[in-house]
Formats: C-alpha cells, structure tokens, sequence
C-alpha cells in the first residue's frame, strides 16, 4: 500500500515539484497539494494522509499552528516540517507541537524521501545542522524537576543518535546492530521514557538533560 502525502507550501512551483517527486515513488501517492492550511481539517477529511510536508512559513497561519491543529484530532499522522531557515526557536516550537521531523528546504530531494519513509517507521528525520540547533538550545539550559529514568548505555547511546537526526538504518550501520534490534531498543526507551513517539521521547531527553 503506497504512503499517502499531502504538501503544504504557499510555493506553487514547490508544491507541483514535490506532487511530482512523490508520484514518481512506487512506494508513495501524492494526495493533495494546499497553498495554506486554515482548512486543514477538511484537508485531512478528504486527502486521508498518512504523512504531512508542512512549510514553517506561510500567511495567514503558521505550519506550526496547523500541527497544533492536526494534533488536536490525529496522533498517528506524521508530520514533516520544511523551511528555508534553521530557526532555533521555530524548530523547537514545531517539535513542541507535534511535528515528527524538520528538513530545511534545501536538503536533497533523496533525503526528503528517505524521510518519508523513515518517519512511517518511527523515526525523527531532522537535517543534521537542525538537530545540533536542538541540542543547543538544551545544553546550557537548568534543569528543573528532573526525572529519573533506568537506562542502560545502549539504550542512552541509541536515544543520543536519534536526537542527532539519524535513522534508524544508520544507527545499526554505526553501532553494528540491526534494524529489528534498534526498533527493539526504541521500543523499550518509549516504554521507559512513558512517551508513544520520538518527537516526544527527544523533547523529554532535551529536558531532562538524559543525555
């Protein structure tokens, strides 16, 4: 069964690109392309996503509000947001709302898709420049009722590689493992951390300084 895609981009030449790009995958469908969201709930009705590319940027309401919106109803829809700007504050604000990934704008087109498919397995596809703006946002940050997890050194060395934006093939490649046994160990750490995704379980790691 092919992944559902809708695009939110008030680009009109990027929108088209993108619709193009996805339909060419055998694997993804291009259900909808919008110029903005303020009806995305009726979006979502009609087009039944399974993963949202949403612009940061956009008149009338923001990309962020409208994962606030969508998280409102679903929690099982993935969402990547795209911008042309590393923001700090706009990238935290979106993982804070819900967002599953965040890819500036000028990532590959190959990265897009791999993020596509990554996010429907459980992962937190991130450009890697966005994912050291995060952990900086973190580091000098007090911390303040912190709490205590019971976690192991693979399971902490695993969770510092899906903070830093890697997939989980690339975390296998690196520490040697498997795809079965990381989605393994991701799995344990949701239940250890009390969190149902890895936006989540990142934002809990950041907060409480785990890592």
């Amino acid at each position: 069964m092919s992944i559902k895609v809708i695009i939110y981009d008030d680009n009109k030449d990027r929108r088209e690109s993108l619709k193009i790009l996805i339909n060419m995958q055998k694997e993804m469908a291009c259900t909808g392309i919008f110029k903005n969201c303020l009806q995305i709930m009726d979006d979502i009705l009609s087009t039944k996503p399974d993963v949202i590319l949403m612009d940061i940027n956009m008149p009338e309401m923001s990309g962020i509000e409208g994962v606030k919106m969508v998280r409102k109803t679903y929690h099982d829809i993935k969402i990547i947001m795209q911008t042309v700007f590393d923001d700090t504050d706009k990238i935290f604000a979106a993982i804070e709302a819900g967002a599953d990934g965040y890819f500036l704008k000028t990532s590959p087109n190959s990265k897009i898709l791999e993020g596509i498919i990554e996010v429907m397995k459980g992962g937190a596809p991130m450009t890697a420049t966005v994912a050291k703006k995060v952990l900086a946002k973190f580091k000098d940050q007090p911390k303040n009722e912190i709490e205590v997890f019971e976690l192991n050194e693979q399971e902490r060395t695993i969770l510092s590689h899906l903070v830093n934006g890697l997939s989980y093939k690339m975390i296998a490649d690196i520490m040697d493992i498997t795809y079965t046994t990381v989605n393994m160990y991701i799995k344990r750490i949701y239940k250890k951390l009390q969190v149902h995704s890895a936006p989540e379980a990142i934002s809990k790691v950041l907060r409480n300084k785990i890592i």
